[in-house]
């Protein structure tokens, strides 16, 4: 009995081993769409001798399929890597971090994906894979969703897909504010209208710029039509969002040199919603915009903040201080330089 128990430990760490690998090249072909097996194996830092004989092995149980073009996910691999997703996050130690950070800022749930979304754009699609599947997970019908813009949430939309028949009838996605003026692609507004039509709900837009005046904020603010609108905005009952460096989005929103000194004195860290917050989480600045304000943004029963790379790790802290953030969803990469900081504060 010992002597087997001995074998059981010898193996156990080379199997897991095994799995996590095999794991890794079908998600992988899995965000890839479909891949040959030279630039799978430079991805995956393998030779394509040893890839060959792991995807020949994959072939053999029907997880994937080999064309001329490349290799893409079969049906049954998808469904088991689904099926697997929970054990491995365990594997992986993602488990035991999304629990912390739950934890440590008072959340409802948090996921995280492996990797970093600065670094690779397949990382990006599947943390908007894992944003878009939370999100349909907290909508029901007839809610009002509102969405914010950025490369992120774009990501967010394009990876949406149709949920069970019926399922978001009399829902409505608007824009949680106007555009900013740049790639349409980006825009709230477009990002909104992506997200209905991929999921079968309603779509309102909002055609105002981003940050106004005050002339025209106050003659907008008139309009019936506009006005109209941004009730339905006010009264979303889910916000989705992503979360930026401050100095960046100022930057993307051409604020003058006076105003970005202004907003560096203050401490501006991180942005969401059109405001602009502290390391502490407090609101130093905020834009003169239609759209979502604050009140609304506090009385909102479910808000998803979706954020990765490791350098927006102080940016999301900063947005979690603030206190009314319900559901995170992450890469690995922020994920883990939060935890140094959570570990850093709890040395203190």
């Amino acid at each position: 009995m010992r002597n087997l128990l001995e074998l059981q430990e010898l193996l156990l760490p080379d199997l897991m081993d095994t799995l996590k690998r095999r794991y890794m090249i079908l998600h992988q072909i899995m965000l890839s769409g479909i891949v040959g097996r030279r630039t799978l194996a430079a991805a995956m830092d393998m030779t394509e001798r040893v890839l060959r004989a792991e995807t020949d092995l994959l072939k053999a149980q029907g997880l994937i399929e080999i064309e001329t073009v490349g290799m893409r996910v079969s049906s049954a691999g998808r469904r088991l890597l689904e099926q697997l997703e929970p054990v491995m996050k365990d594997l992986f130690g993602l488990a035991d971090l999304e629990e912390k950070i739950r934890q440590a800022y008072g959340l409802r749930k948090v996921v995280i994906i492996p990797g970093d979304s600065e670094s690779s754009t397949d990382v990006k699609r599947e943390l908007g894979r894992a944003g878009a599947r939370t999100l349909l997970s907290f909508v029901n019908c007839g809610d009002i969703i509102a969405v914010t813009g950025g490369s992120t949430l774009a990501e967010v939309a394009e990876q949406m897909s149709p949920p069970p028949t019926g399922l978001l009838k009399g829902s409505w996605f608007v824009p949680a504010r106007g555009g900013l003026g740049e790639s349409v692609e980006i825009q709230a507004n477009t990002i909104a209208s992506k997200m209905a039509k991929k999921v079968g709900a309603e779509y309102r837009l909002l055609h105002v710029p981003d940050l106004l005046s005050d002339d025209a904020y106050q003659s907008l603010v008139q309009d019936h039509h506009i006005q109209e609108i941004v009730d339905v905005i006010r009264s979303a009952c889910v916000i989705v969002h992503g979360i930026g460096d401050a100095m960046e989005m100022a930057h993307r929103r051409k604020l003058d040199e006076k105003s970005i000194q202004n907003l560096k004195e203050e401490g501006a860290i991180a942005e969401s919603f059109g405001y602009y917050f502290s390391e502490e989480g407090t609101v130093v600045h905020k834009m003169l915009t239609l759209g979502l304000r604050l009140e609304d943004i506090m009385r909102t029963d479910t808000i998803i903040g979706i954020a990765g790379g490791r350098s927006k790790a102080k940016a999301i802290h900063a947005v979690l201080k603030f206190g009314h953030e319900d559901i995170l969803v992450m890469d690995e990469a922020a994920a883990l330089e939060i935890e140094k900081r959570l570990d850093q504060t709890a040395d203190l």
